[in-house]
């Protein structure tokens, strides 16, 4: 595992996060794998092909749709804006962050936490995905079930409502304050100029501008975390629910998200689970009716 981290920890500093190509980010991940359990015969770390290239494959199908999930439609800008202000008392929540918190020509400390929690959202959920999958194949397969579902329904509302971000709005004046994109300045603080550069070609050739309803960023974060909610003591509960709501903030002051857009993407959580355990159930009882 030293060996392993050390051979991340260069390949970040020198390429950037493997977030652009996922067949890297879960190359990394299966190598992580054996590096966590070297003792096992190669058979057994072949069973991490077989269970995840269908995951994989989705997720490529879901990034390649994604980025032309805004060719149907023109993009919805003012619902968004006037969503925020009615839940606001008149104020954009990004446009209010920003004036108070942003500096153009200074680095603040907190730019720092939010570039970090920004770069999770492509790193938690396979993650956690991996670890269960080592930990617990039955979890792991409920895990990815989830993910894989609000992943799709998060692609279909895509092309079927685009929604553009606050600051697409900004630079097309539909607002008329100047909103900043700026979700990976802090990683120059870091010196991690690498994954901040490939995280900002990630975003200006592979996303799709007007994909912002629902929040996907916030909805992961969220879907993980209400995951583990039925196992863990709720005192612990705060603590799980930090993460998703670092994201919100994160996202409504580096420009990428309204509030409203998050809060959708909290219901789509809430039906994802709702959906899935339900086909699960029903799945389990036409098992049992089975001779």
């Amino acid at each position: 595992m030293l060996i392993w981290a050390a051979a991340f920890a260069v390949f970040v500093t020198l390429v950037g996060v493997p977030t652009s190509d996922v067949l890297l980010a879960f190359g990394w991940l299966w190598l992580a794998t054996i590096a966590w359990r070297s003792y096992l015969p190669w058979r057994e770390h072949l069973l991490f092909l077989r269970d995840w290239l269908p995951v994989v494959l989705l997720l490529v199908f879901y990034n390649v749709s994604r980025g032309s999930a805004d060719k149907l439609f023109d993009p919805h800008v003012y619902p968004m804006i006037d969503a925020d202000k009615a839940l606001f008392g008149g104020h954009i929540p990004t446009v209010w962050l920003q004036e108070h918190l942003y500096t153009k020509d200074h680095v603040p400390w907190w730019e720092v936490v939010t570039s970090l929690v920004y770069i999770s959202h492509f790193l938690a959920v396979p993650t956690v995905a991996v670890i269960l999958w080592v930990r617990s194949r039955k979890l792991s397969y409920r895990f990815m079930r989830r993910w894989i579902f609000l992943s799709m329904a998060g692609l279909i509302t895509y092309f079927l409502y685009p929604a553009a971000p606050p600051w697409w709005a900004s630079q097309y004046h539909y607002i008329p304050e100047h909103v900043v994109r700026f979700s990976l300045r802090g990683l120059e603080v870091l010196g991690l100029h690498g994954a901040g550069n490939t995280l900002n070609a990630l975003q200006v050739e592979q996303s799709n501008p007007v994909a912002a309803m629902p929040s996907l960023h916030t909805a992961y974060a969220m879907m993980a975390v209400a995951f583990f909610l039925p196992m863990v003591r709720k005192r612990w509960w705060p603590l799980l629910f930090a993460y998703p709501l670092a994201m919100t903030f994160t996202l409504v002051y580096t420009g990428e998200h309204y509030v409203i857009d998050v809060l959708v993407g909290w219901i789509y959580v809430a039906l994802t689970f709702l959906v899935v355990g339900l086909l699960e159930r029903w799945w389990r009882n036409r098992a049992k009716l089975t001779p």
